[in-house]
């Protein structure tokens, strides 16, 4: 596979991943290389990693807890203080390897120390693989809200090694393939039909899926970097997706749900809500709906979760000038943006899920 150009940073794969990393490390020669892990990525990932790293300059491991929970300032604040502790200067350079709570957290941190240094993103989950990857994003939660803090700074460059996938769980996968049928469903009905048999799909299959996925995030970010018009189309499914997600997070009667599951049923609650708003195909809406609900299940809602999610949407990044602006679809890969949508329409497409 060819390697990207993305955001002036280069994304790699498989193996071109480590022959490029090294050639990186020993141009620049930086002062002092940090690794940032989570406790996961420690016990999984980091052998095999390191066994591909050539370098004599010093390295440090800095570990974080895994999860969600915690991608915080205070993570950040935790990490800023260990790079001080270790004498990291501004030729320093930090290595991300995780999933994207590491990659967003750890770009974030790595983006305001002294201003910024450099850093490198290894993801090791297939939803930082297709999402993380490109664009730039890097940020923290704010309590339960979604990525309200950071900041856009692109890596140096993305490794992005398939071998990492054979340590995820089967839920993990699930949550990462909800990225790649958003991209599909806005993109193009020629990628969105390649699922149609992806549980046939071999390992070889699921790379092409992944690299053809990168691509299409990076032709929308190439076009708009910052998010005035074309990269809000990236956002479909994730309005309502993001405030069921902190609603899970925050309730302690529910159990969490994955970015990736709380997306899904985002786009499904989407899809209901472009055929009422711009003309959806009905078929297609059902269509998508029994695909998406065969991979992810059924949540099940309770009256008193609707007002609260709701609630939530006031803190999309998207909204402006008090108006929630949804990302809808007028057919597959025909997007239309910054639509309002009542609450009423929103509650309508909850019993659409749910039916």
């Amino acid at each position: 596979m060819d390697s990207i150009t993305a955001n002036n940073g280069i994304i790699h794969f498989n193996d071109k991943c480590y022959p490029a990393l090294n050639k990186h490390i020993h141009k620049n020669n930086f002062s002092k290389i940090f690794v940032l892990v989570d406790s996961n990525t420690h016990e999984h990932c980091l052998p095999y990693f390191m066994s591909h790293l050539e370098s004599t300059s010093s390295i440090e491991i800095i570990e974080i807890e895994a999860g969600e929970i915690h991608k915080t300032i205070d993570t950040c604040v935790g990490v800023w203080n260990t790079l001080s502790e270790l004498d990291g200067d501004r030729k320093s350079l930090l290595i991300n390897i995780g999933g994207g709570v590491v990659t967003d957290l750890g770009g974030f941190v790595a983006s305001t120390f002294k201003r910024g240094i450099a850093y490198i993103n290894v993801p090791t989950s297939l939803l930082a693989m297709v999402d993380a990857s490109v664009g730039g994003k890097t940020g923290v939660d704010l309590g339960t809200l979604k990525n309200q803090i950071g900041v856009i700074s692109t890596p140096d460059i993305v490794l992005i090694d398939t071998n990492y996938l054979n340590t995820l769980p089967k839920e993990q996968m699930r949550s990462g393939l909800a990225e790649m049928l958003k991209h599909g469903l806005i993109s193009n009905e020629t990628y969105w039909n390649k699922f149609n048999k992806f549980s046939e799909l071999t390992l070889e299959d699921l790379d092409e899926l992944i690299y053809e996925s990168v691509l299409i995030k990076k032709d929308v970010v190439d076009k708009d970097p910052h998010e005035n018009g074309l990269r809000k189309t990236l956002n479909f499914g994730h309005t309502l997706g993001h405030a069921i997600e902190s609603y899970f997070l925050s309730n302690p009667n529910k159990t969490d749900l994955l970015h990736g599951e709380a997306i899904a049923i985002g786009m499904v609650l989407a899809i209901y809500i472009s055929k009422v708003l711009v003309g959806f195909p009905e078929d297609k809406a059902n269509d998508i709906k029994q695909f998406i609900k065969k991979y992810y299940g059924n949540i099940a809602f309770k009256d008193n979760d609707y007002p609260a999610i709701i609630e939530l949407l006031k803190y999309d990044k998207k909204n402006s000038h008090g108006n929630i602006n949804f990302v809808l679809l007028e057919d597959i890969g025909k997007t239309k943006i910054d639509c309002l949508v009542d609450d009423a329409i929103i509650l309508e497409a909850f019993k659409f899920y749910e039916n």
